[in-house]
């Protein structure tokens, strides 16, 4: 274990192991290979024939080992260092024909993964991190909101979750309050669905794959899936991409960078009922990769 937790070689982890991971953008893997991290692991991504993709560990003595499994969804290339016992996540809303596809580029951060899930799900920052955007004052209490963990599904689900926010798209400068559900699908995905302002019967979909590199270190990438028929493409990804920016500064401020699964590390508030979920549902499954717990 080196200097600060961080975990130099490939995890043990199996929690860890046996999940999917997106781990570049489709469009963006041109003919070079390119060399990336995942869970303490060297490995190489590279075209192959017929339109193919090969991920393979680089193993110590710089051999490539053998193919991993690959699946190609949502815009991502997605792998696994372990045996998934469950598919990629399933997000109905991509498959819908008139929404527009979003994706905003990723983002490495120097924080445990898990604390970018935790800050995603957490309301009660929107006033002072993302101020005049997704908050602002005095509109700074949270109100009351369901969290559980949905057993037949295995995911944390946070729902009934409403606040003000000044700008709540690119194309709707005007403030309003908004309608918010999050769902954790696996330890290192999270979504948001907000009430579309232009269809209130239906729900923009917001995805964040995070790609787990070290213990403390990850990249992370939004993909939307909207119904907003105004605004630019660009005008979309510059949005969500200063949001995410500004989120990024909060992340790696944190300390310790890890996850504290432990009870009573750090003193949750009632807006933070959703993270008590999520804790209590890393713990329940051991996942270990990313937290405090892996430097015991």
């Amino acid at each position: 274990m080196g200097h600060g937790g961080t975990c130099m070689t490939k995890t043990t982890d199996p929690v860890a192991l046996n999940q999917w991971y997106a781990v570049e953008t489709v469009a963006d893997i041109a003919d070079r290979p390119i060399v990336t991290r995942l869970l303490g692991q060297d490995i190489e991504i590279r075209r192959a024939a017929e339109d193919g993709f090969l991920v393979r560990e680089i193993l110590d003595d710089g051999a490539r080992g053998p193919a991993l499994p690959v699946q190609e969804k949502y815009g991502c290339l997605w792998t696994t260092l372990g045996e998934p016992e469950r598919d990629i996540v399933h997000i109905a809303e991509a498959f819908e024909p008139d929404r527009r596809y979003v994706p905003c580029g990723w983002v490495k951060m120097r924080a445990s993964g898990l604390r970018v899930v935790e800050n995603f799900l957490d309301m009660a920052h929107f006033p002072f991190v993302h101020t005049d955007i997704l908050g602002s004052e005095p509109h700074t209490e949270v109100p009351q909101y369901k969290s559980e963990l949905r057993r037949d599904v295995d995911e944390v689900w946070a729902t009934n979750c409403t606040f003000f926010q000044p700008q709540m798209t690119a194309s709707r400068p005007e403030g309003e309050f908004t309608h918010l559900t999050y769902r954790v699908p696996s330890p290192f995905i999270v979504m948001l669905y907000r009430v579309c302002p232009s269809q209130p019967d239906r729900l923009d979909a917001i995805a964040l794959f995070i790609q787990p590199m070290e213990e403390d270190l990850c990249r992370a990438t939004p993909v939307m899936y909207l119904l907003d028929d105004e605004a630019s493409l660009t005008q979309l990804r510059r949005f969500e991409q200063v949001i995410f920016l500004q989120d990024r500064i909060i992340v790696e401020n944190q300390r310790p960078l890890l996850m504290p699964l432990e009870p009573r590390a750090e003193i949750p508030t009632r807006a933070d009922s959703s993270s008590v979920a999520y804790r209590r549902w890393l713990k329940e499954k051991g996942l270990r990769f990313g937290t405090t717990l892996a430097t015991q």
